[in-house]
C-alpha cells in the first residue's frame, strides 16, 4: 500500500453522506429494534437509553478498567479517541465501537443470566427461518442435474449476492454481462479464483464470513461444494467471536445454519450433511479471532493471523465490512489498483462484495464513467451491484 498515495480516511463528519447517516438514523434504529426485540429489563434499557444519547450527542467515553479487553481496545484507538465526538473519527473506527458499547449496555459480556446472549439472534433466526429461505433452497435441487462446473458458477454468484441471490441460476442472460454499460457486476475476476481453487493437489480455502442468516447459508454451501467435488481439501470458516454489525456470523450461526440445512429436504439436506460431516472430521475448520471485531483495517493484522492467512491457498474475504477493511476504508479514486493496496496481504487474496458503502477500488475507467453517468453516486451504496476482484 506504501507506494499508492493515501487517500482521505472517510469520517462521519458531514451531514447528507451516507457514514453520517449510519451514526445518525441507523445506529439509533438499531437500538430500538434491540429494545423491543428482546425483554430487557431497567438497568439495561437505562444503558441502551445512556447509549443512544451518547453515540448521537456525546464523546467516545473508554470502556471501564475491569472490561475484559479494555487493554486490547486501548491498543487499538481508544484511549486517543476519548473525549473526540463519533462524527470525529474514523467511519470504521466509530461504527465497530458502537457494536461494543451496544454489547456493554445489554450485559452481553457480564457475569450473570444475560451473558452471551445475542442481542441480534431474534432478527437473524427470523431470516434463517423465512419462507423464502426454503423457496433459494429448493432451488438446490433444480442444479442437480447440471455439470459440475455450472453448479459451481451458480454458488459462487450465491455467495456473491447472499440474500439477494438466486441459487439456482446465473444473475444474468449469457453475455449481458458484457453488453451492458451499467454492468451489475462492476469487476469480475472469477476466472482467476477458479484458477486458484482448481490447484494440484487441492489446496486450503480460507473463507472469511460476513452475515449470518441467508447470506451465511450459500457461503457454506459453496464450501461444501468445494469440499465434497475436492476443489479444496481443506475450508477454514472465519466468523466473529461476538456480535457484531448486527448480523456478521458467529459460530453459533453457523451451527444454526447447518442444522437448517439438515432439517431441509433434498439437496440441500445433503449439502448440510456433508458440512456436519466436515466440521466433524477437520476439513472444515472455525476460526473466531478477536481481531475479527477490531475497528482497523487487515493491514494492522497481527502475526497469528497472518500466519493463517498465509498458508492458505486463497483467502476469500467476504461483504462489504471485509472489503473495507481489506483495501483499507478511504475515499480511493476507483480506478486505484486493487492489487496495489491489498500487497500486504499474505498470500492470494479473493473479494466477494454487494456494493454499500463508498469504498471501491480496481475499476476499470470506462465502468467507472457509464455508473456515474447512469446513476451518479447511488452505485455505491445501493446494494445493486457486486464485485469479485482477485490478486493473485
Amino acid at each position: 500500500m506504501s507506494e499508492i498515495p493515501a487517500a482521505p480516511v472517510i469520517v462521519a463528519d458531514e451531514p447528507g453522506t451516507f457514514p453520517h447517516g449510519v451514526l445518525a438514523e441507523r445506529h439509533p434504529a438499531i437500538l430500538r429494534q434491540i429494545a423491543e426485540a428482546l425483554p430487557y429489563g431497567p438497568g439495561q434499557r437505562r444503558a441502551l437509553d445512556a447509549l443512544l444519547a451518547n453515540c448521537t450527542e456525546g464523546t467516545i467515553t473508554p470502556l471501564p478498567a475491569d472490561a475484559h479487553d479494555r487493554d486490547r481496545w486501548a491498543a487499538w484507538g481508544m484511549d486517543a479517541h476519548a473525549g473526540r465526538s463519533w462524527y470525529d473519527v474514523p467511519w470504521l473506527w466509530s461504527e465497530s465501537w458502537f457494536y461494543r458499547q451496544l454489547l456493554h449496555a445489554v450485559g452481553y459480556f457480564a457475569p450473570g443470566p444475560w451473558q452471551g446472549i445475542d442481542p441480534f439472534r431474534p432478527a437473524k433466526l427470523a431470516e434463517l427461518d423465512a419462507p423464502a429461505t426454503d423457496e433459494e433452497l429448493a432451488a438446490l435441487d433444480d442444479l442437480e442435474g447440471r455439470p459440475e462446473d455450472e453448479r459451481a458458477r451458480a454458488l459462487l454468484h450465491g455467495s456473491l449476492w447472499g440474500n439477494r441471490a438466486d441459487l439456482g441460476f446465473r444473475l444474468s442472460a449469457e453475455g449481458a454481462e458484457e453488453t451492458t454499460a451499467v454492468p451489475a457486476l462492476v469487476a469480475d475476476d472469477s476466472e482467476l479464483l477458479w484458477a486458484l481453487l482448481d490447484g494440484s493437489p487441492a489446496g486450503t480455502l480460507c473463507l472469511v464470513a460476513d452475515n449470518a442468516g441467508r447470506e451465511l447459508v450459500p457461503d457454506l454451501l459453496l464450501i461444501a461444494h468445494l469440499l465434497a467435488h475436492g476443489r479444496v481439501a481443506r475450508a477454514v470458516l472465519h466468523v466473529k467471536p461476538h456480535p457484531y454489525y448486527v448480523s456478521d456470523a458467529t459460530t453459533a450461526d453457523v451451527l444454526d445454519a447447518v442444522h437448517r440445512l439438515t432439517g431441509a429436504k433434498g439437496a440441500a439436506r445433503v449439502y448440510g450433511q456433508g458440512l456436519r460431516a466436515a466440521l466433524t472430521d477437520g476439513r472444515l475448520v472455525l476460526r473466531a479471532h478477536p481481531f475479527s471485531c477490531a475497528p482497523l483495517p487487515y493491514s494492522d493484522m497481527p502475526d497469528d493471523l497472518r500466519a493463517d492467512f498465509a498458508a492458505a491457498t486463497v483467502t476469500v474475504l467476504k461483504g462489504d465490512l471485509n472489503y473495507r477493511r481489506l483495501v483499507g476504508d478511504r475515499y480511493w479514486p476507483p480506478t486505484t489498483s486493487f492489487a496495489g493496496v491489498t500487497a500486504y496481504f499474505p498470500g492470494p487474496v479473493a473479494a466477494l462484495r454487494t456494493l454499500k458503502s463508498d469504498v471501491i477500488t480496481g475499476l476499470e475507467p470506462g465502468t467507472e464513467a457509464a455508473l456515474v453517468a447512469e446513476e451518479g453516486q447511488r452505485w455505491r451504496t445501493g446494494g445493486t451491484h457486486a464485485l469479485v476482484q482477485v490478486r493473485t
